[in-house]
């Protein structure tokens, strides 16, 4: 056996990622946690599935089975369910096909395209889903190997029943596990990181010596939260279908709590997109250094605005609902000092004529993303 220090580097890295992976499935709930409980889930149930159908049925239609176990073994009920019946749905059409073309025409080469061609065109039926090419595999069977028989198509339909008990069994014993409040938190965090870096945008603007560095991480670091904007609102789809039919007791809100973290995911990709042209704005301020030519009583109002937007931002995003009455006079109080400072832009006559285009850029973007708070207030707070 080769020492580890032998295996090549590739092959310990994946061996190292895979235990990593393992580790975090045993000390903490979340996705490596479900895939492994789902993996486990479906070796049972198909190994119990082929036990009960090699005892029970003919050979030739055992395998069927275990098929369906695993076909009835999804992410969430709900998508389980509906998998499995667009599957038995499709095994009636199959099976039907055969039964009718070989009782009608008899087992030929040509039967057998006339059935190919029938059932690729009955699988395009949406009522079918993904399941609709298992219309032809089964019909294949159901033609080759039972030769369109009533008893063959009777033990396949029993084969393909045991195999969906089985697969919904396990998960009516272990349900999927519910995860409306990893998916809030993972709402949060992400408007926690829009406020912390809008705060130090805020502080860049009033230092003496603006971080042209961090202003340019800032740009990098806004894409890579608009990636996990769209991750993030996967993840809550995936938890509003892992409600519909789960047995798991659950919140009372919970319902309730998953629109809202879709609703604020929504509201922060539109803010991203005005921080963004903020954070361009101010770099290339600092590359020109026209940042220097800014008056200076409009640096630190500016940056008191961002501060008050960012206080704002966070109320939006935190995993409790959100007080409407606070969030619309923390609006309002960050709506009224971008109006005093853009008043005292205004009345800077004597400003050079590109710092004032750059005031009126940096100015333009925080009212838009005041905007986009206030319409993300109503969305969110439909009661008020």
């Amino acid at each position: 056996m080769p020492k580890w220090g032998e295996v090549p580097e590739r092959t310990r890295g994946t061996i190292a990622e895979r235990v990593g992976y393992l580790r975090r499935a045993v000390r903490e709930p979340g996705a490596e946690r479900d895939d492994l409980i789902l993996s486990a889930k479906s070796v049972v149930a198909a190994m119990a599935a082929w036990i009960l159908a090699r005892y029970l049925l003919p050979p030739a239609v055992s395998t069927f089975a275990p098929f369906t176990a695993l076909v009835a073994l999804q992410a969430t009920v709900y998508r389980s369910v509906r998998d499995c019946v667009q599957y038995l749905l499709a095994m009636a059409a199959g099976a039907s096909l055969a039964a009718t073309l070989a009782a009608a025409a008899g087992i030929h080469g040509w039967t057998f395209g006339l059935l190919t061609l029938i059932a690729l065109c009955v699988g395009r039926i949406r009522r079918f889903g993904q399941q609709g090419t298992q219309v032809a595999i089964v019909g294949f069977f159901a033609f080759s190997s039972g030769q369109g028989r009533i008893d063959y198509i009777g033990y396949l339909t029993a084969s393909v029943a045991i195999g969906a008990l089985c697969g919904l069994a396990a998960h009516l014993v272990l349900a999927p596990a519910r995860h409306t409040d990893h998916r809030r938190q993972a709402v949060a965090d992400l408007y926690t990181g829009m406020s912390r870096r809008l705060e130090g945008l805020a502080d860049t603007c009033e230092a003496d010596e603006p971080d042209a560095e961090r202003v340019g991480q800032w740009r990098r670091d806004w894409l890579g939260l608009s990636a996990d904007c769209e991750h993030i609102r996967q993840g809550i789809e995936a938890e509003m279908e892992n409600g519909r039919l789960n047995p798991r007791p659950t919140t009372a809100d919970a319902d309730e709590a998953l629109r809202r973290a879709r609703e604020a995911v929504t509201v922060a990709e539109r803010c991203l997109d005005h921080l963004r042209s903020m954070t361009r704005a101010m770099d290339y301020a600092l590359d020109s250094e026209e940042i220097r030519n800014l008056p200076a009583a409009f640096r630190p109002g500016f940056g008191s605005l961002l501060r008050m937007t960012a206080a704002a931002m966070e109320e939006i995003g935190q995993t409790s609902p959100t007080d409407p009455e606070r969030l619309s006079e923390m609006i309002g109080e960050a709506a009224r000092e971008l109006e005093r400072v853009q008043q005292e832009a205004r009345a800077g006559a004597d400003t050079p004529s590109a710092a004032h285009t750059l005031q009126g850029t940096l100015l333009t973007d925080a009212g838009r993303l005041l905007d986009e708070l206030q319409a993300g207030r109503r969305d969110l707070t439909p009661a008020s």
